[in-house]
């Protein structure tokens, strides 16, 4: 049933956002959980990753994935010059991996000398071991949006690499924090 009242809301004006209202996006767009994964891919004879949450399944066929990559990153540049990349989805127990690949500032030397990875079959790109799945994709689109570049592949590989309880206890990120959840 329809309630005559319209909600209370925070009104945009037209032009570039206010402070205030980035601030209210970000903290009310934090409401959305969302599962935590790593982008990777090889470009000029280096790997590359970061830890996204803004990915998504597309279509299942032909299996195709969407993942939101800041444009001006190193790992934006880099997938949108590769043709392939990786995206590893991470369990609760591989939050370390996740703060380590967020972090600024980490180094493009030795980025994953501290991350446990092996090498996709089709991709070459380093997919995250003990992944609760991961998947090699073929970039075939991208798409410039705001300050951010989307990249839409096709699944050419998938599979997983976790077991035991990790296969139920994906990393979750909401409210600006990590969180595990309740089975």
């Amino acid at each position: 049933m329809e309630i005559a009242q319209a909600p209370a809301t925070h009104r945009l004006q037209p032009g570039a956002p206010s402070q205030e209202d980035i601030d209210r996006y970000r903290t009310l767009s934090a409401n959305a959980a969302a599962g935590v994964a790593v982008v990777a891919t090889s470009a000029r004879g280096r790997d590359y990753a970061a830890t996204v949450t803004g990915w998504l399944p597309v279509s299942y066929d032909p299996p195709t994935m969407l993942v939101s990559l800041y444009g001006e990153s190193r790992i934006g540049e880099a997938v949108s010059t590769s043709r392939y990349w990786t995206l590893s989805l991470l369990t609760r127990g591989q939050q370390g991996i996740a703060n380590w690949l967020a972090s600024p500032g980490t180094p493009l030397e030795g980025l994953m000398t501290q991350v446990p990875f092996r090498r996709g079959e089709v991709s070459s790109a380093p997919v995250i071991d003990n992944a609760l799945a991961f998947f090699e994709l073929e970039t075939v689109a991208a798409h410039p949006a705001a300050t951010h570049l989307l990249v839409v592949g096709e699944v050419r590989a998938m599979g997983t690499l976790a077991s035991g309880q990790d296969v139920l206890d994906p990393l979750v990120h909401f409210g600006s924090a990590y969180h595990r959840l309740n089975r």
